[in-house]
């Protein structure tokens, strides 16, 4: 005999909050991830409300280590980077590409 999706036995969740938006798919997606990766517990409760869900992650979620690199613009920030100079026919300062805060507000000056 076959079951259906509808025999399945369904477990209640607890209501949200009054006023606490849902988590969205892509929030939800990453605390998964990270339950997941570091074995942790994800509470059904916190999929109905954005805010815990997002203060989960962010006790869960361990950051990368940092390494001599951490500093150094991303390939995107010095793509586009060097698109506004090719636009405004300058060149980006050789030390924007060694220090990724100097490269940010090289590209905010020159928008």
């Amino acid at each position: 005999m076959q079951h259906s999706l509808f025999d399945l036995p369904t477990t209640p969740r607890a209501a949200p909050p009054v006023g606490a938006q849902p988590a969205t798919p892509k929030q939800l997606q990453f605390a998964k991830q990270i339950a997941a990766r570091t074995k942790a517990d994800l509470p059904m409760e916190l999929q109905g409300d954005r805010q815990r869900l997002s203060q989960w992650i962010d006790t869960h979620y361990k950051r990368a280590p940092q390494t001599q690199f951490s500093n150094y613009p991303s390939s995107k920030q010095v793509a586009f980077a060097e698109r506004i100079a090719r636009i405004k026919r300058r060149q980006v300062p050789h030390e924007c590409f060694r220090d990724k805060g100097l490269m940010s507000k090289w590209i905010d000056s020159n928008r």
